[in-house]
C-alpha cells in the first residue's frame, strides 16, 4: 500500500513550523506507525535530508515517550494504545495521514514531533512518591489490602505519563495525569503518611506549569492509552478538598 504523510516540521523551539508532505510506497499493513517513520527517515538520510525527529524508546506501549497526534487524535485512530502500538492496517491504500506534535503551552515543541514533557516530571517530583526507608523489599502479604482497593489503585498506577490526556483536552489540562498519580497513592496504606501534602503540592505544581483547567469533557479518558477513568479526577478533587480542611 501507499500512504501520503503530512508531517509537522519545526527546526527548533524558536522557529515557526510548517507541514511537509511525503509519499511512502510499499507500506506493509503489519508495520507499526513508528516503523513507517523509520522507513521514511532512512530514505531522507540517503537523500541527504534532515530526518523527522520523533520520540520513542520501548516501542511496547510502556514508556509513554512516543506520543504524537495522528489525524487529529493523540496516538492515532485506534483505542487503548500508544503510538508505537498503532499498525498500518488501521489505514487504507492512498490515505493522507496528518502527523503533528502534542499541542499544549506546557509542552513546547523542541523539534518536529518532539515536545518537552518535563513539566509532568516536575509535577511528580513535587509529591508523586512515598518516603520510606531503603532496604530489602517487604514481604508481599505483610500489609493486607482489599482486592477492590488494590485493583482501583492499580488502574490508576497504569498511567505511563505520555501526555495524551493533555493533548486531547481543549484546555490542555493535566488533571487525569495528576489524578492518577494522586489517586493510587491515596488508596494504598503506604501513601497515607504524605497523603495531605502530596495532593496540595502536586496540584500547585500543575498550576505553576501552565496546564489548563478541567471542564469534564471526557476527552482525556477517551484518548488515554491505558483507559484511566475520570473517577480518579473526582477522587483527587475530594483529596484536595479534604487537605484544605486539615491544619498544617
Amino acid at each position: 500500500m501507499k500512504v501520503h504523510l503530512k508531517i509537522w516540521r519545526q527546526k527548533n523551539q524558536q522557529e515557526k513550523g510548517h507541514f511537509e508532505t511525503y509519499t511512502v510506497d510499499e507500506v506493509n499493513e503489519h508495520m507499526s506507525f513508528l516503523e513507517l517513520l523509520d522507513v521514511l527517515n532512512e530514505r531522507l538520510i540517503k537523500e541527504g535530508k534532515d530526518p523527522v525527529a520523533f520520540s520513542h524508546d520501548c516501542r511496547e506501549g510502556i514508556c509513554g515517550s512516543c506520543g504524537m497526534v495522528i489525524n487529529g487524535r493523540p496516538h492515532g485512530p485506534d483505542s487503548l494504545i500508544a503510538t508505537c502500538q498503532l499498525h498500518m492496517r488501521q489505514f487504507r491504500d492512498g490515505d493522507t495521514i496528518v502527523v503533528e506534535p502534542f499541542r499544549a503551552k506546557a509542552f513546547p515543541v523542541l523539534k518536529d514531533l518532539v515536545v518537552d514533557r518535563s513539566a509532568l516530571d516536575r509535577i511528580l517530583q513535587a509529591g508523586g512518591y512515598i518516603t520510606v526507608n531503603t532496604g530489602s523489599a517487604p514481604e508481599a502479604n505483610s500489609i493486607p489490602i482489599p482486592k477492590k482497593i488494590a485493583e482501583e489503585a492499580f488502574s490508576a498506577a497504569t498511567c505511563i505519563g505520555c501526555g495524551a490526556c493533555v493533548a486531547a483536552c481543549k484546555n490542555s489540562s493535566a488533571m487525569l495525569f495528576v489524578a492518577a498519580k494522586v489517586s493510587h497513592l491515596a488508596l494504598l496504606p503506604q501513601g497515607q503518611a504524605e497523603r495531605t501534602e502530596r495532593v496540595k503540592k502536586m496540584v500547585k505544581a500543575m498550576d505553576k506549569e501552565g496546564f489548563g483547567a478541567c471542564s469534564n469533557t471526557g476527552a482525556c479518558e477517551a484518548e488515554c492509552p491505558k483507559g484511566i477513568s475520570l473517577r480518579h479526577i473526582a477522587r483527587m478533587n475530594r483529596e484536595y478538598l479534604r487537605a484544605t480542611f486539615i491544619a498544617e
